[in-house]
């Protein structure tokens, strides 16, 4: 949750190839129009690019519309302002930035694109913030570095919280499909599409799109790797400290949260709108600032058409698509993210009191796992294990089983400030070594040393994504091999530098499967945070759970 976590030729130019030649002011004619962007160096930038309709007041909760292709030359030097979020709010200090220019008219992208390419893979990055914030205009996403090495970048906006996510029965009414929510959701496909017809323009191949984000950005990853509206549209995933939390359902109140349009009619009936004219017509920004103090929770919802079903189900079924994946977390997750951990308590007698009154005879696993020795960290590793380790593990196993290579990786990288600062790889802490942006990072973020030892782990990750997103296996000059999860439940552990081993954390993923499971079977409790001391009572044993 970064705040956290936190791009076209004149038609009478003559150009050689798809992209212009070297030139001060790169032109692209592409099909939906001409653009000219900057040089840097020999990456060409193209910045603030529309791929839909802008969805601004009473276009407001409807499903992104194609453009029509703009005439003359649109200048994309500038990144498009965020999607409207809340103002200054933020769930951890360290991802605070400046503060960014907001508006509706907010879904553009943004490409890096190596000066001839041509036919090169594409690496299509979601931005995280919870579904509520960020944007892809942040600093430490910049492309350039990771097209040096041959691949094109693509970074995208979408809408966010109440905007990007609301479902109601009026939305519904007025829908063909009678559904709604997920339009933050839509927005991404949209701008997958949009690659697919342009982004051959730029130099690039349209059949070897690989989808990545982090946080939201990886749950969003997870979403399009169910929904068939996206199928066809990418060919790998990267999906980093994803959460493969219970989703609210369209109609239907189910573990333990109202139905998606209910949790609307509430929000409505708390703003005093009586009907979806009302909530249209209110100032973008009021709105959005109201909903996240009513605790407003933007999630993808089970809708039977973009979202068929509980993302576990479709996995455990084997329905998600079925490309290569490369799927990881982080060590110190929840070190940046307390807000999400229980509170400890003043004893480890408490402590282990409160566990086994909530987890009966999953307990001794539990306590052997994160004990009560040291169970300040263990409730921290136990909040990290139930949302993001258990998550890698699960989509790795899962798509392993389906027959496609999954790459797992642990990052468990320190360096002086994070460290002093009790941070050891927290969450977010990859991505400026994902895109080597040591000076993109936000001013409270504690800064990566530039030297030389953080470049080279820095350049091992930069070359394992780029090669995954060209040939789907991750490959670095001078690192050693990454082998696929397979049997034996291989992954890379990036410490200081990246090895590889079997075995991550054993007994961690069969004890949070089988509490999924257990949560799952009574169709009353969710399956997210809510773990430890914050879980409410387990269900005993059954028949289809450990």
């Amino acid at each position: 949750m970064s705040s956290l976590h936190r791009l076209m030729a004149v038609c009478c130019l003559a150009l050689a190839g798809p992209v212009a030649a070297q030139s001060a002011d790169p032109v692209v004619d592409a099909p939906s129009g001409a653009v000219k962007g900057q040089a840097d160096g020999d990456i060409r930038v193209f910045k603030g690019i529309p791929y839909a309709v802008p969805p601004v007041q009473g276009m407001r909760w409807r499903p992104p519309a194609p453009l029509q292709r703009w005439q003359g030359v649109r200048t994309a030097t500038a990144f498009g302002p965020a999607c409207v979020q809340p103002q200054g709010s933020k769930l951890s200090s360290i991802y605070s930035g400046d503060p960014m220019p907001v508006s509706e008219d907010c879904l553009t992208l943004n490409i890096w694109a190596p000066a001839n390419a041509k036919n090169a893979p594409v690496f299509f990055w979601i931005h995280g913030g919870a579904l509520v914030g960020g944007s892809s205009r942040e600093a430490t996403y910049d492309g350039k570095r990771m097209a040096e090495r041959g691949v094109i970048v693509v970074s995208i906006n979408y809408r966010l919280g109440v905007l990007g996510w609301l479902a109601h029965p009026g939305l519904s009414a007025e829908s063909p499909q009678h559904v709604s929510g997920n339009y933050g959701l839509l927005d991404q496909i949209a701008a997958l599409q949009w690659v697919r017809h342009n982004i051959a323009a730029f130099g690039g191949d349209p059949a070897k799109v690989t989808i990545a984000g982090e946080s939201a950005g990886g749950l969003s990853v997870m979403y399009l790797l169910e929904s068939p509206l996206a199928r066809g549209l990418y060919s790998k995933a990267i999906a980093e400290s994803g959460y493969m939390i219970s989703m609210p359902e369209l109609k239907k109140a189910v573990y333990g949260a109202p139905s998606g349009e209910g949790a609307g009619q509430m929000l409505a009936g708390a703003l005093q709108a009586p009907d979806i004219a009302t909530l249209r017509g209110m100032d973008a920004q009021t709105l959005t600032n109201s909903a996240a103090a009513m605790g407003f929770g933007p999630w993808g919802v089970v809708d039977g058409v973009v979202l068929k079903e509980q993302m576990v189900s479709a996995f455990d079924a084997g329905r998600q698509a079925p490309v290569p994946l490369l799927i990881g977390f982080n060590q110190g997750e929840i070190r940046s993210l307390t807000v999400l951990a229980p509170k400890a308590p003043a004893t480890a007698a408490e402590y282990e009191q409160g566990i086994r009154s909530r987890y009966g005879d999953l307990a001794e696993a539990f306590l052997r796992l994160y004990p009560t020795a040291d169970y300040k960290e263990s409730i921290l590793a136990t909040t990290r294990d139930g949302l993001y380790g258990w998550t890698a593990e699960r989509m790795a196993r899962k798509q392993t089983a389906i027959g496609q290579p999954a790459y797992l990786y642990l990052f468990d990288h320190g360096y002086p400030a994070a460290d002093s600062a009790g941070l050891h790889a927290f969450h977010a802490s990859e991505l400026p070594f994902v895109f080597g942006t040591f000076d993109g990072t936000p001013p409270r973020w504690p800064k990566v040393p530039d030297t030389a030892p953080e470049r080279a782990l820095s350049d091992a990750m930069l070359d394992y994504w780029a090669s995954f997103a060209r040939d789907g296996q991750p490959v670095a000059a001078a690192a050693p091999a990454w082998p696929a999860y397979g049997s034996a439940g291989a992954y890379m552990h990036f410490t200081d530098t990246p090895h590889p081993e079997t075995g991550l954390m054993p007994g961690m993923y069969a004890l949070n499967e089988a509490v999924m499971c257990r949560k799952k079977g009574t169709g009353k409790i969710a399956w997210n945070w809510n773990v430890g001391l914050a879980s409410p009572k387990l269900p005993a044993k059954g028949d289809a759970c450990p």
